[in-house]
């Protein structure tokens, strides 16, 4: 396991001319080169490998390491790094002969995520420090383990022929893929695990927050918030007290309900014996005095059905009525109408409307029952020429 340099974990590449040299000062070769301090760090080196050994060549990414290792882990692959230098007596037949044979570029295109860097510039610089390369060419296999560490499988120094190549990272795969499939698996459960845990660490820290909100939206009573449980408790309390109000109320409007109708009671016996005080009961009567009454009574009925009421209407409107006993003649209204000495009136007769019939002095001595104005009638006095 290799610990990525600081500036490849920050994703920082050095500028192209500015990488230290991996060991003693700078070959006074790389001088001869000098269009390329102006291609960016990436793609430095295939621009380096294509000039010298054609376009036919592994798919190398053109980015920075942590990408490539980013891409390796997406595809489930190892990376294939390659750091290349120039100036070394090997360098140029390894490119030649074995990177750009199509058996090795078939098998890393198939395999693997190649990545190639200047062994003396930039990232390239770092790498070979942090494998501690010796010789050259060199080739690894590594695969990401963390963020900041890799795991290097297999280590090509030195020329190797195509078969050889292939070979050894055909072993390479055969060996190490189920071993760091189950490296992969751990490290990706303790991510998990810590994942996890932090989740549950956030979720207890926001419950804390939201608790210590809780309590303090309480302490202020910021209107909209949950009621307190002193709050809640006085509304209760307050709830209690009035109901227990309302039923006092009721009762003392029963009470006095109930002390209105005695005091009823009471005053209407009081006026019953005052009036009673007032008006005494009659006292009982002797069977005398209770026959003389009875005779009295007998006689007023008696009265009271031979009593003939007459309505007489004159010819001014005015209307009188006067009772007669039907045993009176009809002279007995005519003198009557001559005893109220009405002015205009003169000679007249009497005339009833239902049935019509004429009284004058032909009919003075007929009763007033026989003339049928009993027991009441309506007569209109007509004057005479």
């Amino acid at each position: 396991m290799v610990r990525l340099p600081l500036s490849i974990i920050e994703g920082i590449s050095r500028a192209i001319g500015h990488g230290a040299p991996r060991r003693g000062p700078q070959n006074p070769q790389s001088q001869q080169h000098p269009g390329l301090l102006i291609i960016p760090e990436e793609w430095l080196f295939i621009t380096l490998f294509e000039r010298h050994y054609g376009s036919t060549h592994p798919f190398f990414y053109a980015c920075q390491f942590l990408e490539a290792l980013k891409i390796a882990k997406d595809e489930s692959k190892f990376v294939f790094l390659y750091l290349h230098d120039p100036d070394h007596p090997y360098t140029a037949p390894f490119c030649r002969d074995t990177l750009c044979s199509q058996l090795v570029v078939e098998f890393l295109d198939t395999n693997f995520v190649s990545w190639g860097a200047v062994a003396n510039r930039g990232e390239g610089s770092e790498m070979a420090a942090a494998l501690k390369a010796a010789s050259f060419p060199f080739c690894a296999v590594v695969a990401p383990i963390s963020g900041e560490s890799i795991a290097v499988l297999q280590q090509v120094e030195g020329p190797v022929s195509p078969e050889e190549l292939v070979n050894i990272l055909q072993k390479t795969i055969e060996e190490q893929r189920s071993a760091f499939r189950a490296l992969r698996t751990e490290e990706e459960e303790k991510i998990r695990e810590n994942r996890q845990l932090r989740a549950e660490q956030d979720a207890a820290y926001l419950e804390s927050l939201k608790k210590d909100k809780f309590i303090s939206c309480r302490k202020r009573k910021e209107p909209g918030k949950v009621r307190t449980e002193e709050e809640e408790k006085i509304r209760e309390n307050r709830q209690l007290r009035a109901e227990q109000d309302a039923a006092y109320l009721e009762s003392l409007k029963k009470d006095k309900e109930k002390e209105r109708a005695q005091q009823r009671l009471v005053e209407e016996a009081a006026r019953a014996a005052a009036e009673r005080q007032r008006n005494p009961p009659p006292k009982q009567l002797s069977s005398k005095t209770k026959d003389a009454s009875k005779e009295t009574q007998t006689v007023t009925s008696r009265k009271t059905k031979s009593t003939t009421k007459i309505l007489i209407r004159f010819p001014n409107g005015q209307r009188i009525e006067q009772s007669f006993l039907c045993t009176d003649t009809i002279r007995s209204i005519f003198r009557y109408i001559d005893s109220l000495d009405i002015p205009g009136i003169g000679s007249y007769r009497l005339i009833s409307n239902f049935p019509r019939k004429v009284y004058g002095y032909e009919q003075l001595e007929m009763t007033l029952k026989d003339a049928g104005l009993h027991p009441s009638a309506a007569l209109f006095l007509e004057l005479l020429q």
